[in-house]
């Protein structure tokens, strides 16, 4: 992690040289912040003018502050004040956001992953540019999941978006239903995300083809879609990886959305839309062409979600993985999930995936479903290899009977659904309700502890095609 370290003190040097320049308040420029103007042209130009200048902080004062998409330059920090709410404003009358650019390699990945001017914050090659302060940027009934007409003007579906940029950085913001994701950072170097809350409607944290990335002390709730999850997808036409990543001491969660940031934390909505629990969790994959290296996962919660998943499935090598200190409770699906598949979703001719060199350890779970066990998937000649599972305790709900043990919907067995999109869920209620592996090699369980909270009818342990599990 030496390089990831040197990468981000020159991210701060050159954010503090940025923090040191004019300062451009968007008052100055027009805006009006009482909730019912348009406020978009007015931080445009505060934006512009600070550009203009060399560089600077665009300053965002107490109000709320409606807009349309804002166009982000390099040199830039927006600073937030206090009581400062940037608000996604309606499509209609007043406006719309900025068209979803043409992508030719948009079939490769969900149209969201695809495109990034159709945002209330966007910026495509700008360097230098940071996020901080205690503001709020707020989605609530605008930003969504849905899909746009390229070139045509009209609805966002994100929060911010930023393509091929270098030294950026978020801090202290908080995001309320920011739509597909709260950031969509694509091709994105030299990045930190530093005390950001977000409490929204699908993926929070969506960091895509991204090196040299830092993700600290943050709380991110997702009930439908993931909290912070990587991926390494073919949306910049060519298979760059996301690699030399820390993601530390941070908490995620599942609960309903809106609650996390009350402090109610309710928990009424039971399914996301795929039909099982609550998601909110960390996940690297599923977009998966350019190869995850070098990821290290330390001292994070997860309250009332899923758990940790790793996954290949596009033709991406997934290795060199560190996680420690997770404390799980109220956990909906596995607590591990580990999958190299075959789902092979862009340009012709991808690599086989590869899953290899994985130590998780310091591992707290209580609480947890036992439907799908801990699970670790291959493919028969593509095992996962050389995973270390250490210094791990899992509570499980239990309760099963054999008579409850289905196979996946569709399929033959519990591991044969190749292509399907990659989900404990998809193997099926498993056949033992602690560990079930299937196509692996050289895995190795050290002080690994796994009890039930009520009695299960199926054993502890599946094996299928496996060539050397240890349990110490």
């Amino acid at each position: 992690m030496r390089k990831l370290y040197l990468s981000l003190i020159a991210l701060v040097l050159s954010l503090a040289a940025v923090a040191n320049t004019p300062v451009f308040n968007i008052r100055d420029f027009g805006a009006v912040g009482d909730g019912v103007n348009i406020d978009s042209p007015a931080f445009n130009k505060a934006i512009i003018a600070a550009s203009q200048a060399g560089g600077g902080v665009v300053l965002v004062p107490e109000g709320t502050y409606l807009c349309f998409s804002i166009r982000l330059k390099s040199n830039i920090l927006i600073r937030f004040e206090e009581g400062s709410v940037v608000k996604a404003a309606p499509v209609g009358e007043l406006g719309a956001y900025d068209a979803p650019e043409p992508n030719p390699w948009d079939k490769y990945q969900d149209f969201g992953h695809s495109h990034w001017q159709n945002s209330l914050f966007w910026g495509i090659g700008i360097e230098n540019f940071g996020v901080e302060g205690p503001g709020l940027i707020d989605g609530t009934g605008v930003l969504s999941r849905g899909v746009s007409k390229v070139g045509v003007e009209g609805p966002a579906n994100k929060a911010f978006g930023l393509k091929n940029c270098k030294n950026v950085s978020f801090k202290d913001v908080t995001f309320l239903n920011s739509g597909h994701f709260s950031l969509l950072l694509t091709g994105v170097d030299n990045l930190l995300i530093d005390n950001v809350t977000a409490d929204t409607n699908r993926d929070a944290f969506d960091i895509d083809c991204c090196e040299n990335v830092e993700i600290r002390n943050c709380r991110v709730n997702t009930l439908n879609d993931d909290a912070i999850v990587l991926k390494c997808s073919y949306g910049l036409g060519w298979a760059k990886p996301c690699q030399n990543v820390l993601i530390e001491d941070c908490e995620v969660s599942g609960y309903d959305i809106g609650s996390y940031l009350s402090g109610e934390k309710t928990t009424n909505v039971t399914h996301a839309p795929d039909r099982d629990g609550p998601t909110g969790r960390v996940k690297l994959g599923t977009e998966s062409n350019g190869g995850f290296r070098n990821i290290e996962i330390r001292n994070i919660r997860f309250n009332h979600c899923r758990g940790l998943a790793l996954e290949s499935v596009d033709g991406a090598c997934l290795e060199n993985i560190k996680v420690s200190g997770l404390v799980m409770d109220d956990i909906n699906n596995s607590p591990i999930y580990i999958r190299l598949g075959d789902r092979m979703r862009g340009p012709e001719d991808l690599p086989s995936s590869i899953v290899r060199n994985i130590e998780i350890s310091d591992v707290k779970v209580t609480n947890c479903d036992s439907r799908y066990a801990l699970l670790i998937v291959g493919l028969e000649g593509h095992p996962v290899e050389n995973v270390l599972l250490k210094d791990i305790s899992i509570q499980y709900r239990g309760g099963l009977t054999k008579e409850d043990v289905k196979l996946q919907r569709g399929g033959n067995d519990f591991f044969g659904r190749l292509g399907a999109y990659p989900e404990p869920a998809s193997h099926g209620i498993q056949p033992a309700w602690g560990l079930s592996v299937s196509y692996a090699r050289n895995i190795v369980l050290d002080n690994v502890k796994m009890e039930l909270m009520n009695p299960d009818q199926r054993p502890k342990i599946y094996k299928h095609k496996v060539k050397k599990l240890v349990w110490k």
